[in-house]
């Protein structure tokens, strides 16, 4: 029990780039991906990595503005992306201005920006 005290610790003392390059070893080693962004590892940490994570850009956030004209596309490419259920995807296309995915990098972040574009959404990284 005190092990698993110690990990959970571990965990939570995490920087922003060290629960990325965790999501990253649990996704391609073992086959396991954290729910919708991994809010519960980014939660922690953010505040402490926001002023490295500002002077050196790595991670971007990919936000939908608009669904556009095609939304039911716009519904799908979200669920592919996310692994969001169906309710959850189509309340984020409608909702518009929240984030899709949270800290990737560069060029997972330009993947999805042009999924969903060329799906008919309006879509903005930050």
């Amino acid at each position: 029990m005190a092990d698993l005290k110690k990990l959970a610790e571990e965990i939570v003392g995490l920087t922003l780039l060290e629960a990325q390059e965790l999501k990253t070893i649990l996704k391609d080693e073992y086959g396991i991906e954290p729910a919708a962004g991994g809010a519960v590892m980014m939660a922690g940490p953010a505040g402490d990595a926001g002023g490295a994570a500002a002077e050196e850009k790595t991670e971007f956030d990919v936000i939908l503005k608009s669904a556009g004209d095609k939304k039911i596309n716009v519904i799908k490419e979200v669920r592919g992306i996310t692994g969001l259920g169906l309710k959850e995807a189509k309340e984020l296309v409608e909702a518009g201005g929240k984030p899709v995915k949270e800290g990737v990098d560069k060029a997972e972040a330009e993947d999805i920006k042009a999924k969903l574009e060329a799906a008919g959404a309006e879509v903005e990284l930050k």
